[in-house]
């Protein structure tokens, strides 16, 4: 079956999930992936996480397998600190439609391959940076990660309970939501636009701006700039800082969690618990809301997370099991609509991996290879550009490739 992307040609410089995740999801959409990171040093320890693992060993084979954001990519290990690799990025990117990279903002003007010395070589490439903070402005150059991009884009302030401390949303914020899917939708934006137009584009992809972004989506916070009210931490109909809104201990040393924002479902769930005097207290503070707390917390302790489950999802209450991720795995919905795939590899047996969201009918992703080794592919990908045996001999020499 045809996949949208395919025939496109991804570069991928990226070491860091922002970029990880969104080639992965070009591979997904059948894009060919290739992965550029340096050669490993003699005496280097393996790398793991969002580089290609080291080649060094089966037992990193398997563990490579299993790491989703690298699927459907080939490796290739090149020096673009000497002239050699250089010469051969350069060759690449002739032939490439995209090029994705990560880097601080000036590294790649040191390295010779920014946009504008990439566009001459050729003008349709699209050539998109990701960043902390973008390639301008007073925090160009500061240093960070998530959890600093989602603090000074305000989105930290709002998550966590009422008098509480912020605390952090693991990585999801900036990192995906800010990162890898503004990056996917510029690309593809990039791509359509490049039908019409015959000409590439460069993309400036900064975290924090994504983050911002998102703000868009967030009750309180979307209505500031007309109030002028700054939403409170654990105030919002979003933030767990009401009954209607929030998650309870069960029976079993679980949880359980309700969301009934809407007068509906809040009136509903009162009367279903004989309690329709909460239902013109919604969102009251205070005594009141104390008082809708303690009733909710000691009834929802008196019974298990399943029974809840159950009970009220067949009153069509917005409820939710919170689950552990051994129990996601097996849950039947995520099963039934493939967030968890698992087949057979002749080379290193069963294979488990996350799914991907995207259910396109006539054009659905599918994973093609599994995650590559460090310069797997560097000798396949070098003789695609004409390089003889000898020729590749001499760049390893050269220490250009790996």
């Amino acid at each position: 079956m045809a996949q949208a992307l395919k025939g496109i040609r991804v570069l991928d410089l990226s070491t860091a999930p922002p970029g990880a995740v969104c080639t992965m999801i070009l591979g997904d959409l059948g894009a060919q992936v290739l992965k550029i990171e340096t050669p490993r040093r003699p005496g280097e320890a393996p790398r793991y996480g969002f580089s290609a693992i080291s080649p060094s060993g089966e037992e990193n084979r398997k563990r490579a397998a299993h790491y989703a954001a690298n699927r459907n990519k080939r490796s290739m290990a090149l020096n673009l600190k000497s002239r050699e690799g250089q010469e051969i990025f350069y060759r690449l990117c002739r032939r490439y439609d995209v090029l994705i990279e990560g880097f601080k903002p000036g590294t790649v003007t040191r390295l010779g391959i920014d946009y504008a010395t990439i566009r001459k070589i050729n003008p349709a490439i699209i050539y998109c940076s990701i960043s902390g903070y973008g390639q301008t402005g007073p925090y160009r150059d500061l240093m960070g990660h998530d959890l600093n991009y989602i603090s000074l884009g305000g989105v930290l302030s709002l998550i966590g309970e009422r008098g509480g401390r912020p605390v952090a949303p693991l990585n999801l914020v900036a990192d995906l939501a800010g990162g890898s899917f503004p990056a996917v939708i510029s690309i593809l934006a990039a791509l359509v636009a490049r039908q019409q137009t015959g000409k590439g584009q460069y993309a400036d992809i900064a975290l924090m701006d994504g983050v911002i972004a998102s703000l868009v989506a967030v009750p309180g916070a979307r209505d500031y700039l007309y109030t002028g009210v700054v939403p409170k931490r654990g105030e919002t109909d979003v933030g767990c800082g009401f009954p209607c809104v929030n998650v309870y201990d069960t029976s079993d040393r679980k949880y359980i969690s309700l969301a009934c924002p809407d007068a509906r479902s809040w009136e509903k769930l009162c009367r279903l618990f004989g309690k329709e005097e909460f239902v013109a207290h919604q969102w009251d503070t205070g005594a009141k809301r104390e008082e809708m707390f303690g009733f909710f917390r000691s009834v929802f302790a008196t019974r298990t997370r399943a029974d809840w489950f159950e009970s009220l999802k067949r009153d069509d209450i917005n409820v939710a099991k919170v689950l552990t991720l051994d129990e996601v795995f097996v849950d039947p919905q995520v099963l039934h609509r493939g967030m968890l795939m698992e087949f057979d590899d002749p080379r290193v047996g069963r294979v488990r991996q996350i799914g991907s969201p995207f259910k396109l009918a006539r054009t659905p992703p599918r994973v093609r290879s599994l995650s590559p080794l460090l310069g797997e592919h560097t000798d396949e990908v070098l003789r695609e550009l004409g390089c003889s045996f000898a020729e590749i001999n001499n760049l390893r020499d050269a220490g250009a490739v790996g």
